[in-house]
């Protein structure tokens, strides 16, 4: 398993994008992303905010997100 880097959350939220999550809506900074057959995600990062490594561990856990769809 390849490790995580830190990734500013505006490619996070790309990332997320291109592997089928969709912005269901959005209030402030805070998304709402779904997935058919997953639940509902929340993004809660601004868009400059740098998301590290251990917070990249648990968001794949919810989003199947992988180290190389960064």
């Amino acid at each position: 398993m390849k490790r995580w880097p830190s990734v500013k959350a505006r490619r996070l939220l790309v990332a997320l994008i291109r592997v089928s999550w969709q912005v269901k809506r959005q209030s402030g900074s805070h998304r709402t992303l779904v997935k058919s057959g997953w639940p509902d995600f929340i993004f809660a990062f601004h868009e400059g905010e740098e998301v590290g490594p251990r917070m990249l561990a648990r968001i794949s856990k919810h989003t199947d997100l992988k180290p190389e769809d960064l």
